[in-house]
């Protein structure tokens, strides 16, 4: 395995040098560092709040130690039930009782018994390999954006109703530039530990990172893709110190108001709503289908579930039926139409309750020793690995975990924190 990271990461770093060295490169990167430069320096910069802004915040102990813990799944998941406008059945509520039970086993009680020595024998990455694969994911999504764009003839964006023309094939790719600014702005992070960047460089490049991410993603009309990047990008710079609690705060309302200002804007080019109706609207009746999904889900699936296994399995790239499309199947019979099963969606209809405790300790125990790992070792690349699998289990609130590329991630994060696991017990 590691002659086959070797032999990938050497690829990589020369395809990443060759386009830092190139005249287009050359001369963005050397803009960037004028405008950086003026940004560092600049009398503005000082009308900004500073880090004793709204001490109290920072000040807490819990917020500083616990603002993501992973914990922070299950009250958003909670959150997410409360905004239905109907009610779980009683079965459902016994699922959910034994999903949120398990969760927090996994992630609380579990990593107790790991990482516990003095010195830790810690898998580590070169920082010059995290940074290239970045790059180089940002560069390709760059190139799907222009091919999906070019494919359905104008910006979903400015026209709602062309979002539905654009091929999965093709904006899948692009998804990619949000792992891609993880791993650069976890980059970033080890030049700041490493006193090699000011945090005030630091700051500028993860703001140029978040807005280069946004401003794609934002022209492809998708909500839940931009709060990735939102979202990913705050937990690396708290955890890094790069980012102070009350923008945390600050960064989770804009994060919310875009979900929802976009939610709301297309609906209204889609004429599903009228300009009376309460913004929140739309994000109320989308838990509520949503829940209603999984309570039919629960019903059909009992407490064995009824897939056994096929509907993950349809996340592999060729399967007849995308997971989203099969749950469609499932409930209304119709294969043509995509539609989120919740985080537990696909844990129910493939081994139903018993599945839901399993599937939902080992998420939890995935996130809690990743956390674990992070909080003992500050290193850069174990708090953008956290902050990549926890942005996409609070996604997968609404969701689920389907997607062929967030699976991926999942898979690298437990054979990495396996092998740590490993490593500490030798």
């Amino acid at each position: 395995m590691s002659i086959i990271y070797s032999k990938l990461t050497a690829i990589i770093n020369r395809i990443s040098d060759e386009f830092h060295k190139s005249f287009l490169f050359t001369i963005i990167f050397s803009i960037l560092e004028f405008i950086e430069n003026q940004w560092v320096n600049s009398y503005f910069k000082k009308l900004y709040p500073d880090e004793d802004f709204l001490k109290f915040l920072n000040k807490n102990q819990i917020v500083k130690h616990h603002l993501f813990n992973p914990l922070i799944v299950l009250l958003l998941f909670a959150a997410f039930l409360l905004l239905s406008l109907n009610s779980p059945s009683s079965s459902l509520v016994i699922t959910l009782l034994l999903g949120f039970m398990a969760f927090f086993i996994g992630s609380s009680i579990f990593p107790k018994y790991f990482f516990n020595a003095a010195n830790q024998n810690i898998l580590k990455f070169e920082k010059r390999d995290i940074y290239s694969i970045g790059f180089c994911l940002i560069l390709v999504s760059i190139v799907f954006f222009f091919v999906s764009v070019a494919s359905v003839g104008g910006i979903p964006l400015l026209k709602p109703s062309i979002r539905y023309l654009l091929k999965p094939i093709l904006t899948m790719p692009v998804f990619l530039i949000i792992p891609g600014i993880c791993l650069v702005a976890s980059s970033y992070l080890k030049d700041y530990q490493d006193n090699i960047i000011t945090r005030s460089q630091a700051r500028f490049r993860f703001a140029f990172l978040l807005i280069l991410a946004c401003g794609f993603l934002l022209l492809l009309g998708y909500r839940t893709p931009l709060l990735a990047a939102f979202l990913i990008i705050i937990v690396i710079g708290f955890y890094g110190n790069i980012i102070s609690a009350w923008e945390v705060v600050i960064g989770a309302a804009i994060g919310v108001c875009a979900i929802v200002g976009i939610g709301y804007f297309r609906s209204l080019g889609e004429m599903t709503i009228t300009s009376s109706t309460s913004p929140l609207y739309s994000l109320q009746s989308r838990a509520d289908f949503t829940l209603h999904v999984l309570n039919l889900l629960d019903f059909i699936s009992g407490n064995f579930g009824i897939a056994h296994g096929q509907l993950l399995a349809s996340s592999i790239p060729g399967s007849e039926l995308g997971p989203r499309m099969m749950v469609g199947k499932l409930i209304a019979w119709r294969s043509e139409v995509t539609i989120t099963p919740t985080l537990i969606g696909q844990m129910v209809i493939d081994f139903g309750k018993v599945g839901v405790f399993v599937e939902m300790c080992i998420l939890g125990f995935i996130l809690g020793v990743g956390f674990k790992i992070m909080q003992k070792t500050k290193d850069y690349f174990y708090i953008g690995l956290y902050s990549l699998i926890l942005t996409y289990s609070i996604l997968g609130i609404e969701t689920g975990i389907l997607d062929i590329q967030v699976l991926f991630y999942f898979t690298a994060a437990i054979l990495i924190y396996l092998t740590n696991i490993i490593k500490s017990e030798s």
